[in-house]
């Protein structure tokens, strides 16, 4: 007969891995079934994956390439606001969704008894879905465009950890938070909104006025976007305080999402 122990909070609250590895199929489940609900009776099915990205960096190089002709660090500006838009899409999709996720889910929540960091957790499958099919369709353009990043691209998995790391951090924190202020769902879209115009997604830093630099280089998605296209692209690598500043960062911010993640679990199905 199996048996349950209940054991009280330890002093940091952090999930046990144990119970986390025991409940694992729950992460796999809820995983399957977001890449099956979002592709589900649409006539494009997947193509979506590939439709979304490509076509964002199709306006923003009419845009901002184009019509107010800002510099692309010397690349082709289309191939340049692809690589800035997959790595953004990686980003903001994993903390929108992971925000959402518990309101998503909230009768199972409610009725069923398991680790709920893992609800957030599992929405990060079909993003990372998402990204290869960006990454793969970014690969072929290299080779049409006879791009040739170097050694470099090798870091691509660390930049992709740290952004993960940094994304779910915040989103366990919005996820939270959602539960009790559903406010949250509202402003959360806007301020994206806001933080993509106010980030270098689309165009390089380069193209800033010098008297504003300073504080788009000191914005934490400047130094994974400037990273990202330094592996991907070639492009001028970041500097070494900014990549200490990312990794830093994400560590940082994943572990207060966790604590606070954590901290309020026991309201949530009291709450939702």
């Amino acid at each position: 007969m199996l048996q349950t122990s209940i054991e009280p909070p330890r002093r940091l609250n952090l999930p046990r891995m144990g119970e986390l590895w025991f409940a694992r199929d729950v992460t796999m489940r809820l995983a399957q079934r977001d890449i099956i609900v979002r592709y589900r009776q649409t006539v494009l099915g997947i193509a979506w994956v590939i439709l979304q990205p490509v076509m964002a960096a199709g306006v923003f190089s009419l845009v901002f390439g184009t019509v107010a002709k800002l510099s692309s660090d010397g690349l082709p500006y289309f191939v340049f606001s692809l690589g800035g838009t997959i790595v953004w899409n990686l980003f903001n999709n994993v903390m929108s969704r992971a925000s959402s996720s518990l309101l998503n889910n909230q009768s199972l929540v409610s009725k069923v008894f398991f680790p709920r960091i893992l609800v957030p957790i599992s929405t990060a499958a079909s993003t990372l879905l998402d990204f290869v099919v960006g990454f793969c369709v970014g690969v072929v353009l290299l080779f049409v465009y006879h791009i040739n990043p170097g050694w470099p691209v090798l870091l691509v998995p660390l930049w992709v950890l740290f952004i993960l790391m940094l994304a779910m951090g915040i989103g366990m924190v919005l996820a939270a938070m959602t539960v009790k202020y559903r406010d949250v769902g509202y402003v959360m879209p806007w301020l994206t909104q806001i933080l993509l115009y106010a980030s270098p997604v689309a165009y390089a830093v380069s193209s800033v006025p010098a008297r504003l630099r300073w504080a788009f280089e000191a914005n934490p998605i400047t130094w994974f976007l400037t990273a990202f296209r330094w592996s991907f692209l070639g492009t001028a690598p970041p500097q070494l305080w900014q990549v200490g500043g990312l990794a830093v960062l994400s560590c940082a911010v994943l572990f207060v999402g966790l604590l606070y993640f954590q901290s309020h679990e026991r309201e949530f199905a009291d709450v939702i």
